[in-house]
């Protein structure tokens, strides 16, 4: 009975860092290529995401009225005149 309540003990131990470090931060991995325009508009807000930390690419990731998330290149102009225009809303 010793034996057993020191091995889970044990494998509790070893699995804590694994389970620590598995965190993975909320990236973008590829960009869409465009948008329709009754997408755009359905467009609520934006955050730009850094290539610092965990992610690769520099992406702005649009958030949809639907709570849906799509990455977009932030060198292009359409998302830059799209950023623009939800700054002049809010």
């Amino acid at each position: 009975m010793k034996f057993q309540i020191l091995f889970f003990i044990l494998l509790l131990a070893c699995m804590y860092p694994s389970v620590a470090q598995g965190s993975y931060e909320n990236c973008c991995l590829k960009y869409v290529s465009g948008m329709k325009k009754s997408m755009k508009r359905n467009v609520v807000s934006y955050r730009v995401q850094q290539t610092d930390g965990g992610c690769n690419i520099p992406a702005v990731v649009l958030k949809l009225k639907t709570s849906r998330t799509v990455c977009a290149d932030p060198h292009k102009p359409w998302v830059r005149q799209l950023m623009q225009k939800i700054d002049m809303n809010n």
